[in-house]
Formats: structure tokens, C-alpha cells, sequence
């Protein structure tokens, strides 16, 4: 045997090695790159921005001036003396509930119409996402015209039936009624398409079963339905709480000013942080409304967390 074959059996195991490592290396971190774009593109977009914003709250920080002296937690305990921002917060709360559960309920119906053997079945399903891709601009501009106090759609209606026209932009109750069927107009349909989803994934055999039992449309759908479409629900509830808690387009173009209302009728926190941010240049008092929204979103998700993790435990023990 030459020297060079020798020298060519002796590097042949070596390469083995480096490539059996180089497999072992692959398995063990090809999953991580390929979910690491997600996570690069989060913490760019979602971590900084978020971590940003407490640097911001914590300074006295201006527009013109920039960052200023280290405050530490005096800008959220100016935040939480205002009257003001406890109105924006109870309006929060209450154009919230006028929007999400409506909004839910609606859209479960409309998912289960179209889930049905209709004619056109893709038309309906299209027309119903029409209002999602109409921008929130134009209507809220035309929701805004339709409301109006005097020459309004709606108060021009009710004065043909006998019906004295409603103070839209001066009674509370009624100028968030207002926003919340703005939010209604436009997310119903999106949030129907989801549930739509939801329930063409749960299997035929169980409705063809209840059927031969003798089991109507409603009992189906109550004891079929809605507890195989739970986690479908689940993300839409929280979902919408998370989007209905940000709201800020149907408020701000509501009127004309876009202040949240004379006395704050509809003033929500998204526009309380708005004025504090660019009506008195006062970034550190704004990031810190930013932050409490933030903190109430997350109790709100696990308060949701929570519930249907009890319901889901005691539906294990029942069955």
C-alpha cells in the first residue's frame, strides 16, 4: 500500500465525523432558524417599540426638547390624578362592550347562515368582507354624516315616523352607540369569516348523528356547534377585546374636532394619548397612557385565559 492511500484512509473518517456533526447540527437548530424571522421581525416591529415606550415614560420627554431629566414613575402618577383619563377609561370599557359582544354574537349568526347550503355561496362570503376592506377613514366620515344632530340620515328618519331627533354628539350613551356601530359595520363580517372557518372544520358525522336522533337546527347548533367552535371563539373574543381596547379611527373622526367631544363623551384612551402626545407635545405623559393600556389589555387577556381554562376543566370532569 502507497503512502498516498494511506493518507487518503486516514482523512476518510474525519469527514465522516464532520458530517455526521453537521447533520446532528442541522436537526438541532434548522427549527429555531427557520421559526428566527418571525422573532426578528417581532422584535424590531413589537419588543422595541414596546420597550421604547416605558424608556419614553419614564423621562420628561417633549417634542421640542427631546429627552429630559429621569422622572422614574411621576409621569403615571400625574397619568392616574386625571379625571380625564378615568372618563377615557370607563369610555373605553363602554364602547368596548357596545361593539365586541353585539359584534360576536351578529357575526356567529352570519357565519352560520353562510354555512348553510346557500345559492352563491362565494358572493355572500365576499359581501360580507366588503365593509372589512372599505378604509376606516371613509366610514367613519360617512357614519359621522349619517349620525349627525340635525341633518343626519338617522334623526331625518325618526322625524318621519314621529320620533324626536337624538343628540348624537352631546348624550353619551348615544354618541357611543354611535362608534360602536361604526366598529360593528366593519368587523362583523371579518370575524364571521373566522367562525365560517371554524365550523367547516368540524366533522359532518356529528350533525348527520344528531339529525337521525332527532335533534332540530338550534339544538345542533348550541350542542354541536358552539362548543367545537370554542377555540375559533376563543380568538376572536380575544381578538376583538384587543382591537375594541385600541379603538381609535371611529372616535377621532366622529366630529369635527376630533377631541373625544366637548365633555369628553367619547373620549377613549387611544385619544386621551393622542392629545397628551401631539395636542401638548408631553411624549412622557403619553407613553405612560400607553403603557396603562397596554397593562389593562394584558389583565384582560389573562382574565380571559383564565375563564376558559375553568370552563374547559369542567367540562373534562363532567365527561
Amino acid at each position: 500500500m502507497t503512502t498516498s492511500t494511506l493518507r487518503a484512509a486516514q482523512r476518510t473518517p474525519r469527514r465522516i465525523a464532520f458530517s455526521q456533526r453537521l447533520g446532528r447540527w442541522d436537526i438541532r437548530f434548522s427549527p429555531y432558524l427557520y421559526i428566527s424571522p418571525f422573532f426578528l421581525l417581532f422584535s424590531v416591529v413589537g419588543l422595541f417599540p414596546l420597550l421604547y415606550t416605558g424608556w419614553v415614560s419614564l423621562h420628561a420627554w417633549d417634542l421640542i426638547g427631546g429627552q429630559g431629566d429621569f422622572v422614574g414613575g411621576d409621569n403615571f402618577v400625574w397619568v392616574l390624578q386625571q379625571q380625564k383619563f378615568w372618563i377615557a377609561l370607563r369610555n373605553t370599557f363602554s364602547i368596548f362592550l357596545l361593539s365586541a359582544v353585539p359584534q360576536i354574537v351578529v357575526a356567529l349568526v352570519i357565519a352560520a347562515v353562510l354555512d348553510t347550503n346557500l345559492r352563491g355561496k362565494t358572493f355572500w362570503r365576499m359581501g360580507v368582507l366588503l365593509p372589512y376592506v372599505v378604509m376606516p377613514v371613509a366610514v367613519s366620515l360617512i357614519f359621522s354624516n349619517m349620525y349627525g344632530d340635525k341633518y343626519g340620515l338617522v334623526n331625518t328618519l325618526l322625524s318621519h315616523v314621529g320620533i324626536q331627533g337624538i343628540p348624537w354628539h352631546s348624550n353619551p350613551l348615544a354618541s357611543q352607540f354611535a362608534i360602536a356601530s361604526m366598529v360593528n359595520f366593519r368587523w362583523t363580517g371579518y370575524n364571521a369569516l373566522i367562525l365560517l372557518a371554524g365550523m367547516q372544520a368540524i366533522p359532518r358525522d356529528y350533525y348527520e348523528a344528531a339529525t337521525i336522533d332527532g335533534a332540530g337546527a338550534l339544538r345542533r347548533f348550541f350542542s354541536i356547534t358552539i362548543p367545537q367552535l370554542r377555540p375559533t371563539l376563543i380568538f376572536v373574543i380575544i381578538t376583538a377585546t384587543i382591537g375594541g381596547l385600541q379603538i381609535f379611527d371611529e372616535p377621532r373622526l366622529f366630529d369635527q374636532y376630533g377631541t373625544g367631544g366637548a365633555n369628553s363623551q367619547w373620549l377613549t384612551l387611544t385619544i386621551y394619548l393622542y392629545n397628551l402626545g401631539w395636542g401638548q407635545l408631553n411624549f412622557g405623559r403619553a407613553a405612560a397612557v400607553a403603557w396603562l393600556l397596554f397593562l389593562v389589555i394584558v389583565l384582560i387577556g389573562l382574565i380571559n385565559l383564565a375563564i376558559t381554562r375553568r370552563i374547559a376543566s369542567n367540562e373534562g370532569r363532567n365527561s
